[in-house]
């Protein structure tokens, strides 16, 4: 398992014991990070499971991918280490990840 620190927009910390192999937004909603509501979920064409990348992940992860940039666009996310988190798999090399979640989500 890969430990994952969500801070909400209120600066509240939270560390989860992310799964492996699965999705950050299916860990999130499975641990109960109320910020990630996946209304969709998984398929990328809500934008409801953003999440803006600590500035240490940015080069690990990159930035975002051509099917996650025309959902943040459209709500307006126009933040470049902002991100879906359901296109982001968990992998070991992702332990210690550091990721913030939006006042609201779009």
């Amino acid at each position: 398992m890969a430990k994952v620190h969500f801070i909400a927009s209120d600066g509240i910390a939270r560390t989860i014991d992310a799964k492996e192999g699965i999705s950050l937004m299916e860990n999130a909603v499975a641990n109960g990070i109320d910020a990630i509501e996946a209304v969709c979920g998984g398929n990328a064409y809500c934008g409801t499971c953003r999440v803006t990348i600590d500035p240490a992940w940015q080069a690990v992860l990159g930035a975002a991918t051509q099917v996650e940039q025309p959902m943040l666009d459209g709500v307006g996310d126009g933040d470049p280490a902002s991100r879906l988190s359901c296109q982001i798999m968990v992998s070991a090399a992702l332990d210690g990840l550091i990721v913030r979640t939006p006042e609201t989500q779009s």
